[in-house]
């Protein structure tokens, strides 16, 4: 039984690909490439010479069980363009059958631009959401924008440049001016990372270009009154819950600190 590796391939530098990537696409017997012209031009570089096929959106439903035939006699390597297969990419569907017909998955870490953008942005890195690319129509995106708008982490997308401005428009509406940056053409050699708000990029980003990465700040926790908590803990209370109960989830709601809310006088 053969395993599918999952490699991710530079998304600009050539050197950030790892030794261990490499000595798998040397190693195994295909390479299920998303476009085979790309990935090409990377095996020649690295003087790799295995045998390629193409695995994209449009194959993908024919391809699948031809590269599951493929690891009955051997190995087989899942590449994307650039950066990591199956993360916003047609590859999930291939590893989902993979794994389903009992073949093994492994997954090699290396290149991706979601988490070069996301630690160089400034904004909290100890959660986050990523989003993938936002809907393209205006009505989808905005219902994107407005089921995350009260989540408190930070939203990271991936999005084409030609729009970046009706994006950053949408979430400047919906979001509110919020903390943002974008991280343009990561690791290649115009490679930018803007930091500032919301309005500010789309001031900035006139003519955006590139690949693009969004990183927008979460939802600002809300902090209820003190009147508020009090009447909170004092229902609780009355329906019979522990003091020490009562004010564990009073805090959990309203942003206080558990001692300040049993400390009040109800």
């Amino acid at each position: 039984m053969g395993t599918l590796y999952l490699v991710p391939t530079p998304v600009g530098n050539l050197e950030d690909i790892t030794l261990r990537a490499l000595r798998i696409l040397r190693e195994v017997d295909l390479i299920a490439a998303e476009d085979t012209r790309t990935t090409g031009r990377l095996l020649a570089h690295f003087a790799i010479d295995t045998p390629q096929t193409s695995y994209h959106d449009h194959n993908r439903r024919r391809r699948i069980p031809e590269l599951i035939d493929a690891l009955v006699t051997g190995d087989v390597a899942l590449v994307a363009d650039a950066g990591t297969p199956s993360l916003s990419d047609p590859g999930v569907e291939l590893v989902a059958a993979v794994a389903q017909a009992g073949h093994r998955v492994e997954p090699l870490p290396g290149p991706t631009a979601l988490i070069p953008a996301l630690v160089a942005s400034g904004l909290p890195t100890d959660s986050f959401l990523y989003l993938g690319f936002p809907p393209p129509k205006e009505k989808a995106r905005r219902d994107l924008l407005a089921a995350v708008r009260d989540l408190p982490y930070t939203l990271v997308f991936y999005e084409a440049p030609h729009r970046l401005r009706d994006m950053l428009a949408d979430a400047a509406d919906i979001l509110g001016d919020r903390p943002a940056a974008v991280a343009r053409e990561i690791s290649k050699l115009h490679e930018e990372i803007w930091r500032g708000t919301l309005s500010g990029a789309l001031d900035h980003f006139t003519e955006p270009r590139g690949e693009i990465v969004l990183v927008i700040g979460g939802a600002e926790p809300q902090v209820w009154g003190e009147d508020a908590v009090r009447d909170a803990l004092r229902q609780r209370l009355a329906a019979g819950q522990a003091r020490s109960r009562a004010a564990k989830a009073v805090a959990a709601e309203s942003g206080w600190a558990r001692s300040d809310v049993y400390d009040l006088d109800v």
